[in-house]
Formats: C-alpha cells, structure tokens, sequence
C-alpha cells in the first residue's frame, strides 16, 4: 500500500506563493510518474501538472503555465508544487498522485494512488 501525504497549503493573498510537498511512504512510489490535480468547490478534478520518473520531463495545465513548477526528489520520496503568482481562480484542494507508469498522463484515471488533499486558498 502506499501513502501519498500533502502539506504546504493555506491562505495566500492574490500574488502571492506557497510551496506544496508531497510525501510517499515507499520509495516504488518514486519511481513512477507523479501528478498534481485540484479540485475547487463544486467542480471536477483537474490536472494540474505532471513529471516523470526522472524529473527531466513536465507538463502543465494551460492555467498554471508560466507560475507552477513540479520537481520532485526521489532521495526524499517527495514532489513539490511551487505556486508563484496566486490567483483567487486557484483556490481549491490540491491533490498529489501516483501514475501506473513512467510516462506522464493528465487523466485521472492514469492515477492509481492519491493523497487526502491540501487546502489553498487565495483571497482577492
């Protein structure tokens, strides 16, 4: 079984950061593509960004290009989600994810573990 743990979350100001962390309790889950999804109130869940096993590869949601960076270090088991220029649109649970594979997906179902989420809010 692995455990995906989220932290980093909390009330921001619109242009402000916050840094999000993802821990895994097992380093298998490293060695696998990670992803990062929100899901806002009274919405669906939405990918965010993504990397690959290495690190070398990532992709964004056209919303957060240009302000997210995902890196991740497998020495620690952990991914980071750096949130630069926060808007009120960003505020939502966020949510770190396993994929099945080493390739990078943005669909949902390409995830098979997934954290309790983290809460971000930004205020206008």
């Amino acid at each position: 079984q692995v455990q995906l743990v989220e932290s980093g979350g909390g009330l921001v100001q619109a242009g402000g950061s916050l840094r999000l962390s993802c821990v895994a309790s097992v380093r298998t889950a490293t060695v696998l593509a990670m992803g990062w999804f929100r899901q806002a109130p009274g919405k669906g869940r939405e990918f965010v960004a993504a990397i690959d096993t290495s690190g070398s590869i990532t992709f964004y949601a056209d919303s957060v290009q240009g302000r997210f960076t995902i890196s991740r270090d497998n020495a620690k088991n952990t991914v980071y989600l750096q949130m630069n220029s926060l808007k009120p649109e960003d505020t939502a649970i966020y949510y770190c994810a396993r994929d099945r594979d080493y390739y990078i997906s943005t669909i949902t179902e390409e995830y098979d573990y997934w954290g309790q989420g983290t809460q971000v809010t930004v205020s206008s």
